[in-house]
């Protein structure tokens, strides 16, 4: 199921299991994890992008794996706010997604994280091999990180109030 309100997201997410954040790029896809409690979130893995199903199954794979109750993927939204081709191309692999399961999916504004990510790695000293191998899925922590952010504000980072 599809939530466009990160609130009613919250609300329907079991205590102390972990939600997966996405970052969805044309050939990659950025994983991140957040601990059962829900506080931090940990980037963990970059799926190089086949096709949906193969993508999927990689997907599913690790939230099965990991017990995950939810999924946050990052809405690339324009500057200003608006939406162009990169959203609706998100909105359809959450679409497909959903016919493959029954976990919540939401949708986290993403503007920037990819700069933050690539601002924190050269603050890390990390090589630029090393930077294009893991910025997607740092972006995903920044993403999932902000989704937990959110989420705790609105009672705990546990459950909806």
């Amino acid at each position: 199921m599809i939530l466009t309100d990160i609130v009613e997201f919250h609300g329907l997410l079991p205590p102390y299991r972990p939600i997966v954040g996405l970052d969805l790029g044309d050939k990659t896809i950025g994983v991140a994890v957040s601990d059962l409690s829900r506080s931090v979130a940990t980037p963990i893995e970059v799926i190089r992008r086949e096709k949906f199903t193969l993508d999927a199954q990689r997907l599913l794979a690790i939230v099965t794996g990991r017990n995950v109750v939810g999924l946050v993927l990052g809405l690339p939204l324009n500057m200003d706010g608006s939406e162009g081709p990169r959203v609706q191309s998100t909105r359809a692999f959450a679409r497909n997604l959903e016919k493959l399961t029954d976990l919540p999916i939401t949708f986290w504004d993403e503007r920037l994280s990819t700069v933050a990510a690539e601002r924190a790695l050269l603050e890390a000293d990390t090589s630029r091999k090393r930077r294009r191998e893991v910025i997607d899925q740092v972006a995903a922590g920044y993403i999932l990180q902000g989704a937990l952010d959110r989420m705790r504000v609105l009672g705990g980072g546990l459950r909806g109030s």
